[in-house]
């Protein structure tokens, strides 16, 4: 729009030029028309009316120009205007999205800090379980963390000695008060050699090693923690890892099956937790038997009790019956010494009233008196 109206400006400025110099020409024919011939007056008030109309052609351009440019004015306002408020809303925008990206830097950041902390982690872990001595006190802190979180106190003991002077990792306590003994064991060393090896001799040797040391570990707990009338007949032979047990129970079956009938039951992480909660059920059943027992005594009691009230009850309501009819027999005693009473007052006013007779009469006699009789 700009360029437009430049345009327009030269087209004006031009115009206004080429009528500015027809009219200095004009006139400068009129004044040698004057002074050559006079009846060139017609042309001359011809070239005055073209010149007037040449006047007013320049002021409708000018006036054409005019609103040209109020109209580019507006249209140039209108333009800013609008890419004003483009700006204004590109500059949110890219704040807004500015934000969101520092945001997602950060996430990307704390993760990416938590990753490394998982690596030091993953390395410090490494080296603990590369050590024979610290592999080994990590698989017993697990199996510790296992049976403390699904037992109670007193169900269990570490490190307890048995009557051979041996002490497993742990005694699990059963109702018959013979413990179930568990030892940690973990042949990291020997399934990373099954697992990385590389030729069919080396997986070969490695298949071999790895049955020597888990037959091994085996035989002795079988020979260390199954002593017969003491602990269960069967011992648990924990493996800290659920990957070397999937290893061991997919690859090496009749090794499990060889535990198996050495009375040793080879058990994972879940296997454990599985295991002990079926012994804290079995516990709670036994508490749950004692409370039976318990309940059924001091019933027996309470009836019992039940039973000496009853005779307590009887003799009472023995001795209200009793009671009732010695009252009943002092009832009928009292009537009959009121009915001596009566007669007895009977008799003294039949005394009284006969004395006058007597008086009236001295010839006449009393009659004797008549005694009367108990019971009357």
């Amino acid at each position: 729009m700009t360029d437009i109206a430049i345009v327009a400006v030269l087209v004006a400025f031009a115009a206004i030029v080429a009528v500015a110099v027809l009219a200095i020409l004009l006139w400068r024919s009129g004044k040698r028309a004057q002074v050559e011939d006079p009846a060139m007056g017609e042309l001359t008030r011809a070239q005055a009316e073209a010149a007037a109309r040449l006047e007013g052609a320049i002021r409708l351009l000018a006036s054409s120009q005019s609103q040209l440019q109020r109209s580019v004015n507006e249209r140039l306002d209108s333009v800013s205007h609008r890419l004003g408020d483009s700006l204004e809303k590109t500059k949110q925008s890219t704040a807004e999205n500015l934000q969101k990206l520092g945001e997602r830097l950060a996430v990307i950041d704390r993760a990416q800090k938590n990753i490394t902390d998982l690596a030091t982690q993953v390395t410090s872990l490494q080296g603990v379980l590369a050590n024979k001595q610290s592999r080994g006190a990590f698989g017993q802190w697990r199996m510790e963390s296992i049976v403390q979180d699904g037992l109670p106190k007193g169900a269990y003991a570490f490190q307890h000695t048995l009557g051979n002077k041996t002490r497993p990792d742990c005694c699990v306590f059963l109702p018959d008060k013979r413990p179930l003994a568990i030892d940690a064991k973990f042949p990291l060393e020997g399934v990373t050699a099954y697992r990385e090896a590389k030729s069919d001799d080396e997986r070969k040797a490695a298949a071999q090693r790895l049955r020597a040391d888990v037959g091994k570990h085996v035989a002795d707990i079988a020979e260390k923690y199954l002593i017969p009338g003491e602990t269960q007949e069967i011992a648990f032979m924990f493996v800290p890892s659920e990957s070397i047990y999937a290893e061991l129970y997919d690859g090496f079956d009749d090794l499990v099956q060889k535990a198996y009938r050495s009375r040793v039951v080879v058990v994972s992480p879940s296997l454990l937790m599985l295991a002990i909660q079926v012994v804290q059920q079995i516990q709670k059943d036994a508490r749950m038997r004692e409370a039976a027992d318990q309940i059924r005594d001091e019933v027996g009691r309470l009836v019992k009790d039940v039973s000496l009230l009853g005779d307590r009850v009887r003799r009472l309501q023995t001795h209200f019956n009793q009671s009732n009819e010695d009252i009943r027999q002092a009832i009928i005693s009292i009537d009959k010494i009121e009915a001596h009473g009566e007669r007895i007052q009977q008799v003294e006013l039949g005394a009284q009233t006969a004395a006058p007779h007597a008086s009236a009469n001295s010839n006449v006699l009393p009659g004797p008196v008549r005694k009367l009789e108990a019971g009357e």
